[in-house]
């Protein structure tokens, strides 16, 4: 088996793109194939390197590896399209040749007229194949004219059957299309010449991409024909839409790999909940290793309704993975995020990434990505703290709440022993000596040092925050409140 992931170095790798790129690997991986990658980079205008750099980045970080492409090599190279054209120019010319093919002198101009006088005829819009039989004087004149021929394959006037792997037998009429531009104006390959000449080149066994290209394939598989080659076998997998059944947009919240990444995300939980989504596993569970889902994965479970991308479903996963991924690693990987926010410098000395270790321990659950560290670490990291202002509005302007915080200011500072264990045994022991409730105690003092009213385990927070910093704190509300 050989199954290729193809992307146009556009922009950003996009969620589905990514899925696809998963699931060909998930594929050749568990049938021991070869997976390759390959840059379909004709579009000159829009296609940059840089592009292409992030995107084979950002497909690295996702955990996947290719065996071919351009950045490693491989027997059928170059794996750039824009390295190909001589192949395709040549391929053009043997189907001209064998009169599979023709120039086509149609200004765009006349398409547009074309297309607009089909619409109101209310049919669907396709070339005429009106250049199909030019005489060589019809084609003399044109020259002349100057035009710039573009050169469209002689589609075959037939019904097409394939065998679709996931959707089963799907029947198209050529008579209902019309004949395809394989080679453009300016002498470039037009994506469906250059795609089906690759798949032949290196081989490809397998087909598997989204369903928007079903309406591609009847023309691909006559390209295949033409030339004399079968086809690969097909599979088209459902659409990768958003919660409300739309295609994923910025409303969805990210829609690129690379911004995944920027706000945050582990990558293992980005392939585990990707690698899931349109196909159904044969074990009652979410969490999966690579491994689990290489042995998992077939094409006979995957499902023709669409793949629904579910952000805070995301969100969950990486939660889970979060909290039992490795604590130094979390501290390298939160760094970037921290340093941004300022709260910690560029150099990091090893008792800060201890107590920045120490922080995330207490976060826990708190923390579901890193781009959620700043905020909720900021109590630990920052001298001075914003208060919310419904909480010190309802909480602190209490009567009797100066004389707390007055009392534990003057309490702590007595402490030597900052501990957990410590701090909770002489808050307790001073709730029930002042005969208070511990919510009437607990919930000034959390708001007077974090400026929150929720957060981790109180005790644990104050003796991460630290003596100083809690005693400045508490000196500080006792300040704001009698002012």
């Amino acid at each position: 088996m050989r199954v290729r992931f193809a992307p146009s170095p556009t922009g950003y790798l996009h969620i589905g793109n990514a899925r696809t790129a998963l699931f060909n690997y998930l594929l050749a991986r568990k049938d021991k194939g070869s997976f390759v990658l390959r840059i379909e980079d004709t579009d000159t205008e829009r296609s940059k390197p840089e592009y292409e750099k992030i995107i084979l980045e950002d497909l690295a970080w996702l955990g996947l590896d290719w065996d071919e492409g351009p950045d490693v090599g491989g027997p059928f190279g170059p794996y750039r399209q824009s390295e190909r054209l001589e192949r395709y120019q040549e391929s053009a010319q043997r189907l001209l040749k064998e009169e599979k093919a023709y120039l086509c002198y149609c200004a765009p101009e006349e398409l547009e007229a074309m297309r607009q006088a089909q619409m109101q005829r209310k049919e669907s819009p396709r070339y005429d194949n009106r250049c199909r039989s030019l005489t060589s004087e019809q084609r003399a004149a044109f020259e002349k004219e100057g035009r710039k021929p573009v050169v469209r394959f002689r589609l075959p006037e037939r019904k097409v059957t394939f065998n679709d792997l996931i959707r089963g037998d799907i029947t198209f009429d050529t008579a209902l299309m019309g004949d395809l531009i394989i080679m453009k104006s300016d002498g470039k390959a037009a994506f469906h010449f250059a795609v089906v000449l690759d798949d032949i080149a290196m081989e490809i066994t397998h087909v598997f991409r989204g369903e928007d290209h079903i309406s591609n394939t009847p023309r691909h598989i006559l390209l295949f024909e033409a030339f004399g080659k079968r086809p690969p076998f097909f599979a088209h997998m459902a659409m990768t839409l958003g919660p409300d059944g739309s295609r994923l947009s910025k409303r969805h919240g990210a829609t690129s790999l690379r911004e995944l990444r920027s706000q945050g995300f582990l990558p293992e939980a980005i392939f585990n909940y990707l690698a899931l989504l349109g196909w159904g596993t044969t074990e009652d569970k979410e969490i999966f290793t690579p491994a689990e889902l290489i042995q998992e994965f077939s094409l006979e479970r995957c499902k023709e309704g669409a793949a629904i991308f579910d952000m805070a479903k995301l969100t969950w996963m990486n939660g889970l993975y979060f909290q039992k991924a490795d604590l130094s690693r979390l501290v390298d990987l939160s760094l970037p995020f921290l340093q941004e926010a300022g709260l910690v410098s560029e150099t990091v000395l090893p008792k800060e990434r201890e107590y920045l270790a120490r922080v995330i321990t207490v976060l826990g659950e708190r923390v579901k990505k890193f781009s959620d560290l700043p905020g909720a670490a900021g109590i630990f990291l920052k001298d001075e703290i914003e208060y919310d202002a419904q909480a010190k509005a309802k909480i602190l302007q209490k009567e009797g709440v100066g004389k707390i915080l007055t009392d534990l200011n003057q309490l702590l500072a007595n402490e030597a022993d900052f501990s957990t264990a410590n701090l909770e045994k002489v808050i307790r022991d001073y709730c029930v000596n002042q005969n208070l409730k511990t919510s009437a105690v607990f919930h000034p003092l959390r708001v007077a040092v974090t400026g929150q009213t929720v957060g981790p385990g109180l005790f644990e927070t104050l003796s991460l925050i630290g003596k100083e910093k809690t005693l400045h704190r508490l000196q500080t509300m006792n300040q704001t409140i009698k002012m």
